[in-house]
């Protein structure tokens, strides 16, 4: 495939207890995919310092394709905090270089040439990289067959409804967690109504392709037009969950671009992401029997 599969947004150093690994729920979506043996490329922006230049030099050492301008703020950074079930808890530095990606033409060339996209809510918290990313999805090709891929990924309240509203209406694939799922409901104004109701009002509401819930240790669904594919979380020995969605959505959206089936494409996110969690960080390399199978 001679298209691009874009990650589009933050790209950062989440600061970790035992120190800092390079993150950003974007640039962990574009490295999983490349794993997958698909043209990915990242999106975002540093600053004209060294962590900025770190970052560069780690994406290109993984051979990562990227289109991240250094403008004139710091480079992105996140204290992460883990509690005792494996789980992070965030202090998102603002003001930062990914909050002002600029569009360029170098950008817009990527665009047109893009055949998937997965961007967030973070990255919007700022009028300059939302309104990048609008641009961007508008000059992707207008045909039945890109993938526009809305992680929710809330944080911190940097949302609010009309950002939500309207990546929603952009997008064709929806994935949410259920957490973000009961937060979202409220603010659209359906919250008595379980979890599956909720995500087929959403499918229907916009017109999705398809919409990802995922339920941590309680399983994840795969929403399509009349059906619905579930898989179970396996038990695995968690080392700390950071990146673990990312790599869910990368393997879905890399395996549905191979081809392969809802089910087929569900269940190989379902093994990558557990691998992630046995794992510190958000970007391990994956196993071949991953990537291969």
């Amino acid at each position: 495939m001679n298209k691009y599969v874009v990650g589009m947004g933050e790209a950062l150093w989440d600061v970790l207890p035992e120190g800092k690994k390079i993150g950003g729920a974007p640039a962990n979506f574009a490295y999983h995919v490349s794993q997958f043996g698909l043209r990915s490329c990242v999106v975002s922006a540093i600053g004209d310092d060294a962590l900025g230049d770190e970052i560069v030099k780690n994406f290109t050492s993984k051979g990562l394709n990227q289109v991240i301008e250094c403008v004139p703020y710091p480079t992105g950074t996140v204290q992460v905090e883990i509690d005792q079930a494996g789980i992070p808890q965030y202090d998102i530095k603002e003001n930062v270089a990914w909050d002002n990606i600029p569009y360029t033409a170098r950008l817009e060339a990527v665009a047109e040439k893009t055949q998937a996209v997965c961007f967030g809510s973070l990255a919007q918290r700022n009028v300059v990289s939302r309104n990048t990313i609008n641009r961007f999805l508008d000059a992707m090709p207008k045909n039945d067959d890109a993938l526009v891929v809305f992680d929710v990924n809330l944080r911190q309240g940097f949302y609010n409804k009309e950002i939500l509203c309207n990546s929603m209406t952009r997008c064709n694939i929806l994935k949410i967690n259920d957490e973000e799922l009961v937060t979202v409901s409220r603010m659209f104004g359906y919250p008595g109504i379980d979890l599956q109701d909720k995500c087929w009002i959403l499918l229907g509401k916009y017109n999705l392709k398809m919409l990802i819930l995922t339920c941590g240790i309680n399983g994840s669904y795969v929403f399509t037009p009349g059906n619905v594919s579930f898989q179970p979380t396996p038990k695995v020995q968690v080392a700390d969950t950071v990146g673990a969605g990312d790599s869910f959505t990368a393997a879905f959206i890399s395996k549905i671009l191979m081809g392969c089936s809802v089910a087929e494409a569900h269940q190989c996110a379902v093994q990558t992401s557990a691998f992630v969690c046995t794992q510190k960080g958000a970007m391990p390399i994956l196993p071949a029997e991953l990537t291969q199978q």
